[in-house]
């Protein structure tokens, strides 16, 4: 049986603060968040090596270090996200990234495509008990119009232009 807990320590201290990421925020919510949850259970063992994992619909959850270096690169840009902020995250797939962004934001909004992970991922969410994350399904291109503005956007998978719809919905000084 694997120690997913040292794992995680492990993961955090040798794939991502050795590499570079230093926000205490970050570092903690990659410390905090179950990785082995949110990829099938026969790749639980793997959650924690610097790969990404398919999970399903052709799509995969990224490797921890590009979620670390995502989050931490939002929150320069965006002057620190910070427990105040509202986040967009388009591309939910496994809900990881989402379940990170929520140790460090108020309230994260995550879009994804594929309905079957989608709805995977919220209910994982509700069963985490991550009560400032919300997934939904459909096109996040469109972004959320109807929960911004939003004080930063990710766009975990996407298009080679940012669509006018999200930077409608980016509050003023948002990133």
């Amino acid at each position: 049986m694997t120690d997913f807990a040292a794992a995680r320590a492990r993961m955090v201290d040798v794939q991502i603060a050795r590499r570079g990421i230093r926000d205490a925020a970050v570092l903690d919510a990659m410390r905090t968040v179950p990785r082995e949850r949110f990829v099938p259970k026969a790749l639980a063992e793997f959650a924690y090596e610097d790969t990404p994992l398919p999970i399903g619909a052709e799509q995969t959850i990224s490797q921890p270090f590009i979620v670390a270096a995502m989050i931490e690169a939002a929150m320069i840009e965006a002057a620190e996200i910070g427990r105040q902020d509202r986040v967009l995250e388009v591309g939910a797939g496994s809900g990881y990234a989402a379940a990170v962004l929520g140790q460090v934001a108020n309230q994260v909004f995550a879009v994804e495509r594929h309905a079957q992970l989608g709805t995977a991922a919220a209910a994982r969410i509700e069963a985490l008990g991550y009560d400032s994350v919300r997934i939904e399904s459909g096109d996040g291109s469109g972004g959320l119009p109807a929960e911004a503005p939003f004080d930063a956007i990710l766009v975990s998978a996407g298009g080679p232009d940012v669509p006018h719809a999200l930077k409608q919905q980016l509050a003023v000084a948002g990133t």
